[in-house]
């Protein structure tokens, strides 16, 4: 066997010296509920094939809680890639926070309503079984975010059910409605699908009918004080991609129309 001599073992490390390394990048990611369920089933696969760290944190796209996006950004926390409802990151973009040629649709999400597990499921596949159900029920509860901006402001009085159902009504912060379903707390819990399914002890009924539904697009942005706005971007792009579609489409959420 031929051994190599030193100068071509030196010339051969040389050249492997000479390779870039893909430079990782620590990118801070902001993400609201209803993009959360995909968002964590696609981490894994883009950190492996990107080389990139994804840091969250986690909150409403609007609202009064410390938690929420804009209150995060307002007071400095850092982002590179924020992900929320698309009307609210419009909002920031008119607040000159948020980058307007970054913003890129992703997904649409519809409402959807649970009861706990084991508990009487009401129809709710039509308007008039939907209108039933909520005024037979003892309690019931949605977010502070857009379904439950959506239910409290528009759908009871579409319905006419506002004054009989505003005063077991709940609008819940923070806490994500159907662990508060699931504990027994409200009978009927409504938000967002794909925030209803990953959560265990609740029976997801369905979504709303849609003559009265509301459909929520997600987008994404990179805000202009990103630390990392070209690995921000590169992330969006993959969530907006057709690789990530199926993964968008198990959370519960709607492909865009045409994708």
């Amino acid at each position: 066997m031929k051994v190599p001599s030193y100068r071509a073992s030196w010339l051969l490390l040389a050249c492997v010296l000479s390779i870039p390394a893909v430079h990782a990048e620590p990118v801070q990611v902001m993400n609201s509920g209803g993009f959360s369920a995909a968002y964590k089933a696609l981490q894994p696969e883009y950190e492996r094939s990107s080389g990139d760290t994804l840091s969250t944190a986690w909150g409403p796209s609007m609202g009064e809680s410390p938690q929420s996006i804009p209150n995060r950004l307002a007071r400095g926390e850092p982002a590179d890639v924020v992900i929320m409802v698309g009307y609210a990151l419009d909002r920031l973009i008119a607040q000159g926070v948020v980058d307007p040629a970054s913003r890129t649709d992703l997904a649409d999400s519809r409402i959807g309503m649970v009861v706990r597990a084991g508990a009487y499921a009401p129809d709710i596949s039509t308007v008039d079984a939907l209108k039933k159900a909520m005024l037979q029920a003892e309690s019931i509860a949605y977010s502070d975010s857009a379904s439950g901006v959506y239910i409290e402001r528009e759908l009871l009085k579409k319905l006419d059910i506002e004054a009989a159902v505003k005063p077991k009504a709940h609008m819940v912060e923070k806490t994500p409605v159907g662990q508060l379903v699931a504990q027994g707390r409200y009978a009927l819990g409504f938000q967002q699908v794909s925030e209803l399914k990953p959560v265990a002890g609740v029976q997801l009924v369905g979504r709303l009918p849609e003559a009265v539904q509301s459909v929520t697009r997600f987008a994404a942005g990179v805000p202009f004080a990103a630390k990392h706005p070209e690995a921000g971007r590169k992330l969006i792009r993959f969530l907006a991609s057709p690789q990530a579609l199926p993964a968008v489409v198990a959370s519960g959420m709607d492909p865009l129309p045409g994708q």
